[in-house]
């Protein structure tokens, strides 16, 4: 049970450190500071004692409101216990929470206190009401006498309102042994109201390389409660990746990787377990998406029931962006893989890559859309991507392209309700592609219905380079794409009334520490113009 209070007297001020300054080697989270032993005499714990650094995994705000948005910690004093504990005992434990106008937190405007859980990993969620629209605050935690640096949030702009400009960021794919999270430490510099996440936040798979000295502390996949928790606590000691979640809040979603491998509705992907039962994959994800909803700030409405959680949902930033989040995983039609069947079975009328219930709301919501851009967070990109130069096509098993009468009906229903801004950011490939979205792909004067920002990954796939083999291909074979880019990043988006730009920001390195962050290009989409206007093409050249 949470309790709340509005603004009373701040708690001491503290002064807010260089979130970027932070390293693993500490052992601490976001800056956990220690308050007077009088202090602690005032607020008991409850249980036994506990151990101290206990906010080693960060802090974090996300799916933000007009009047408010999540607040997210987890307790874990020793993060990579194997046991997927944190080093947690089986006890509640009390955590206040408050929020201020200020970083030194001396304007406190809401606080209040919550049981942190042993059933819920010892996460902390607090849906935070009553701000003001469209302004940042700051927040911090306290337990057992330990208290957090702030983090900073944005509360969204209040319904209808005027929203001159905007500006997110979007990524996904982040598997921990094989890159630092530079992307990360650049992304928590930048001006942004909000940090969208499309997937991959951890990789399941044993990881054991460790060249890098980040191999999966458990060395084993995930099928457990305990393993995805491990999991998530090791990723969450990266101190790049604490600082942006301190940084912005959150909108995440998960893909494939959370689960497992190319996992589609009740059916898990063929390995090591050719004939799973769909009850047994169920029940491994169910571990995985509580563990997912306890490692990030997601609202209570989103707490999973068992091997189903709500992960679909709308977000609106006043009069300028209606952001759709899609789930692509749990409501999917199997993926055909025999080429026997692919040509034909892909155009299937009744496959389905949403679902009927979520297809339904997501079209019922473009047609009452007031936005001036209608973005979807999507999972796997949704343009068609030939693979093969020359005679011949083929095409991906996992993405839109496996679902082609499902993206038809996608499209179809926007054409239909004149949605003209509509915009598509996607992760998952792990390279950057700038495409227009067209009726009929086949056809160059099919109209174009919208725009897909694909980004690439943080870290997976180890250094990218500015292009390759298959970027070759589908530059060539592909007309309706119009940039390409295999290195590691992430992407900004700037929104105004007018335009979007998506500008690609890309890592030379993600093996060597702290390599250098630059832009390679700006996409530029024109309201009321469906497609990609112009493509600036920043450098190639590393700095």
């Amino acid at each position: 049970m949470t309790t709340t209070s509005p603004a009373g007297s701040a708690l001491p001020a503290i002064n807010r450190r260089g979130l970027l300054g932070l390293t693993a080697a500490t052992g601490l989270g976001l800056g956990t500071l220690s308050l007077p032993a009088s202090a602690r005499d005032r607020r008991p714990t409850v249980g036994p004692k506990l151990a101290s650094g206990l906010f080693t995994l960060g802090v974090g705000s996300g799916d933000p409101w007009p009047d408010g948005f999540t607040l997210w910690t987890r307790l874990a004093p020793e993060p990579l216990a194997l046991d997927g504990s944190g080093g947690m005992p089986a006890t509640s434990v009390e955590v206040e929470w408050e929020v201020a106008t200020d970083p030194a937190m001396q304007r406190v405007v809401r606080r209040g206190t919550t049981r942190a859980t042993p059933e819920g990993g010892h996460s902390v969620h607090v849906d935070v009401t009553g701000l003001q629209p469209g302004r940042e605050y700051w927040y911090r935690f306290r337990a057992n006498g330990e208290l957090t640096e702030p983090g900073r949030s944005v509360t969204a702009p209040a319904e209808g309102a005027s929203v001159d400009a905007f500006t997110f960021a979007f990524a996904s794919c982040q598997n921990y042994p094989e890159g630092y999270y530079t992307a990360f430490g650049d992304m928590a510099t930048q001006d942004l109201s909000l940090v969208v996440h499309l997937g991959d936040y951890i990789y399941e798979g044993a990881g054991t390389q460790n060249n890098l000295g980040r191999a999966h502390t458990s060395r084993a996949e995930t099928f457990t409660l305990a393993d995805y928790r491990l999991r998530y606590a090791q990723y969450h000691t990266d101190p790049d990746l604490q600082a942006a979640h301190a940084h912005a809040p959150w909108v995440v979603a998960p893909d494939d990787h959370e689960v497992e491998n190319n996992w589609a509705g009740d059916i898990s992907q063929r390995d090591t377990e050719p004939d799973q039962d769909p009850a047994v994959f169920r029940q491994r994800r169910a571990a995985a998406f509580q563990a997912y909803w306890e490692n990030l700030p997601l609202r209570r409405s989103s707490m999973p029931s068992g091997s189903d959680m709500q992960v679909y949902r709308r977000l609106q930033f006043g009069d300028l962006m209606q952001l759709d989040v899609l789930d692509t995983r749990r409501y999917r039609d199997d993926q055909i893989e025999a080429p026997a069947e692919y040509a034909e079975g892909r155009f299937a009328p009744r496959r389905t890559m949403l679902g009927r219930r979520q297809e339904g709301w997501l079209l019922n919501g473009f047609s009452t859309s007031e936005a001036r851009w209608n973005v979807l967070g999507n999972q796997v990109f949704c343009f068609e991507a030939d693979h093969t130069a020359g005679e011949g096509e083929t095409y991906s098993n996992d993405t839109w392209d496996n679902y082609a009468a499902a993206r038809d009906r996608l499209f179809r229903g926007v054409r239909e309700r004149g949605i003209e801004n509509f915009v598509m950011v996607t992760g998952d490939a792990h390279r950057s592609t700038a495409a227009d979205l067209k009726l009929e792909f086949g056809d160059e004067s099919s109209p174009t219905v919208g725009t897909e920002f694909l980004g690439t990954s943080i870290t997976s796939g180890g250094n990218g380079s500015d292009d390759d083999a298959l970027g070759v291909t589908w530059m060539a074979e592909n007309p309706h794409m119009k940039f390409h880019n295999k290195q590691r990043g992430y992407q900004l988006c700037h929104l105004d009334q007018d335009a979007m730009v998506c500008e690609y920001r890309v890592v030379d390195r993600v093996t060597v520490p702290d390599a250098p962050v630059r832009t390679r290009a700006r996409v530029h989409v024109e309201a009321g113009r469906a497609g990609i206007a112009d493509v600036e093409s920043v450098s190639t050249t590393p700095v």
